[in-house]
């Protein structure tokens, strides 16, 4: 999996190589998350961090236009019916 990023970490950083799959492992695990579960676990977090909806959801809606692959844009509702059905 991967062979030659695994490769090149190890030859790049201090990483062992064991160290170098765990990280190729988990970005590709960050990048596999589709646009539903990202905007659910985002607003887990930033409930967490004792924000409101309102800015929750605008938030979320910026973060999603940094995504390595953008999804098709989603409306303030849309975002909303994600998290709460």
């Amino acid at each position: 999996m991967h062979e030659d990023l695994v490769d090149h970490l190890t030859r790049s950083t201090p990483l062992s190589r064991g160290e170098a799959l765990r990280v190729v492992q988990d970005v590709l695990a960050y990048f596999d998350e589709t646009a539903e579960d990202f905007v659910r676990r985002r607003h887990r977090e930033l409930r967490g961090q004792g924000l409101v909806n309102a800015a929750i959801f605008e938030r979320i809606e910026a973060d999603l236009a940094y995504r390595a692959v953008a999804p098709p844009q989603l409306t303030l509702r849309q975002l909303r019916r994600i998290v709460y059905g």
